[in-house]
């Protein structure tokens, strides 16, 4: 079966590096200036043929490198996992001043958290060589949450007790908010006594 992505791959992974360099640019400039690597860390990657070949079936579109690398954004995504919610969108503002990568979307579920209690700044943006990017950027709490809720949701059936299984992991995204806030007070509190 032909590569959906067909013969993009190399420009795929050249696109991602490049994207994984200039965050790590980022991190050495807002390290210098403000004494503090702002990423915790940092993975990428591109995603599997089947589960693109999946997601476009979902959609109910071609499975095509059209439809992979055109209609559907996320074909190479990276996550930028950062201590504190000030570092979240110093890291967003660099992206976003990149002259390679142009905003085409922005999804900001700190501020706006969705209804299961989900945070994380969502960007897609398209590379000056056509590609898109998603980026998603979140702080550890978030992350943890993120990791946690998915192995729950998708490992088992969670059968007759789906309401309160939800309310619960509600709560827990809340309360990790709450930790997450007052982090960043304390933070904000240290930087001003120096």
């Amino acid at each position: 079966m032909e590569s959906i992505y067909g013969d993009n791959l190399p420009k795929m992974q050249a696109t991602m590096e490049e994207v994984m360099n200039c965050i790590s640019e980022v991190r050495q400039k807002l390290t210098a200036e403000y004494g503090m690597d702002p990423v915790e860390h940092c993975l990428c990657r591109i995603k599997s043929e089947e589960s693109m070949r999946e997601k476009c079936r979902r959609q109910g579109i071609p499975e095509n490198t059209e439809s992979a690398l055109s209609v559907i954004h996320d074909a190479v995504g990276i996550r930028v996992v950062c201590a504190f919610i000030s570092d979240v969108y110093r890291v967003r503002d660099f992206l976003k001043s990149l002259p390679q990568l142009s905003l085409v979307e922005e999804k900001d579920y700190i501020r706006k958290a969705k209804p299961n209690g989900y945070r994380s700044l969502h960007m897609i943006f398209r590379h000056e060589n056509g590609l898109y990017v998603e980026i998603q950027l979140r702080t550890i709490s978030q992350d943890t949450w993120a990791a946690l809720e998915h192995n729950l949701k998708y490992k088992k059936s969670i059968g007759g007790n789906t309401e309160l299984i939800v309310k619960e992991l509600k709560r827990c995204a809340d309360e990790l908010a709450s930790t997450d806030m007052s982090m960043q007070t304390l933070r904000d509190t240290i930087s001003g006594l120096n």
